[in-house]
């Protein structure tokens, strides 16, 4: 990241500086998080899916980021332009996070609503022996990964899409990447989806 300094959030500076903040996890400061960035318009980068940020009014430039792998998010924007030509056809979703990631990622979430499906048809996997097994997951990568696969099919012919991602370094390249961005870029007082990143050719 340059010359950024990485500053843990309990160690900001009160009084406030203008900054890159990145949030993820419960939410419970996030409420800290957005009076901060609106003292100091500053850039929020909102990692947490579900955030209620998504639905508020912003008086600062906020990017909404279900995921920072660059790779992915460049498939995830081929889908969100061109899913809806798959609409009359069969089309089944897998997904496979670690054992404790009990809720359907974001990144899963954001690829059904591309192809037209709903959450609930989003079959999940956490079975450590299916992972091994059926997906192909590596025992040492069972702690960290992310598994994709996109099914469509009719009654001849048949796609599969498969993602697959190991370890934490990925997304910490990705989110270096998304911060050059809005270094680069002079941001409007809006939500943006990460996605527009991709679109405009910024990552």
């Amino acid at each position: 990241m340059g010359d950024d300094k990485v500053i843990a959030w309990a160690n900001r500076n009160l009084d406030g500086e203008n900054a890159v903040v990145v949030h993820a996890g419960s939410g419970r400061d996030l409420k800290d998080v957005i009076c901060y960035c609106e003292k100091t318009d500053s850039v929020l980068i909102e990692l947490a899916t579900g955030s209620e940020i998504t639905n508020q009014e912003v008086s600062f430039p906020v990017i909404l980021c279900p995921n920072t792998n660059v790779l992915m998010l460049k498939f995830m924007a081929l889908l969100d332009d061109g899913g809806h030509y798959f609409k009359n056809h069969s089309i089944e979703m897998t997904e496979s996070h670690q054992a404790e990631k009990t809720s359907i990622p974001g990144t899963a979430v954001s690829l059904a609503q591309s192809l037209g499906l709903e959450r609930d048809e989003i079959r999940s996997v956490r079975d450590p022996a299916e992972q091994i097994g059926r997906l192909q997951i590596p025992q040492e990568c069972l702690a960290r990964h992310a598994y994709h696969r996109i099914v469509i099919e009719d009654s001849s012919t048949r796609l599969s899409f498969e993602t697959k991602v190991f370890g934490r370094a990925p997304y910490a390249d990705g989110l270096a990447k998304i911060i050059s961005a809005v270094r680069a870029n002079q941001l409007e007082s809006r939500r943006y989806n990460i996605i527009e990143f991709v679109k405009n050719g910024w990552i």
